[in-house]
């Protein structure tokens, strides 16, 4: 019997027309390699700290992060590498919804949706859809962006668009191979 996949869609808060991606991923991939799939179908370099928060209601206290965060949690912390997707959605029916923090600086937040679980299909990542360009890295958060697009600030990027994105692009996994990803 082969591997069940989830559905996921991720888009990023505090952005107006919205920014999203949509791909599948194996169930048992760790947490880990759901931030670096996330990654690379946003288009960063993964160089800045990251957690997924999680709990009841609005009271998202619980993490799952790389090992050095737990003493910054409020409530249980679970390391990346070694929860999967599968554990973590258990017995509970999609759509499963999570926050994923993205450079504590900057303060990228996105919201991830485990949509729907797909029975047979193996392998790494595939990217299905999404729109509108991810911002440059180290940009300055969802204000500073939205400011640029309204032409209040300057873009400080030479040649950034926000408008396209060509899911046909996106490589899933290039750091790992040590390989530079298409732009």
């Amino acid at each position: 019997m082969s591997a069940a996949r989830y559905v996921i869609k991720v888009f990023l808060y505090q952005i107006t027309p919205q920014i999203w991606r949509s791909f599948s991923i194996s169930e048992d991939a760790t947490f880990r390699e759901l931030h670096e799939a996330i990654q690379d179908a946003m288009g960063w370099e993964a160089k800045h700290p990251h957690e997924f928060r999680h709990g009841k209601g609005k009271r998202l206290v619980d993490v799952i992060g790389p090992v050095g965060l737990d003493e910054m949690v409020i409530g249980q912390f679970q390391n990346e590498l070694e929860v999967t997707i599968k554990q973590f959605i258990g017995r509970q029916r999609p759509p499963v919804r999570i926050l994923y923090r993205y450079d504590f600086a900057d303060e990228w937040i996105h919201e991830v949706a485990f949509e729907k679980r797909i029975e047979g299909a193996e392998g790494g990542p595939e990217m299905i859809g999404g729109d509108r360009a991810c911002p440059p890295e180290d940009f300055g958060g969802a204000f500073a962006f939205m400011q640029a697009l309204a032409g209040d600030i300057e873009w400080m990027n030479p040649g950034y668009d926000p408008i396209p994105f060509d899911p046909k692009k996106v490589k899933f996994g290039a750091r790992q191979r040590g390989t530079k990803k298409k732009k």
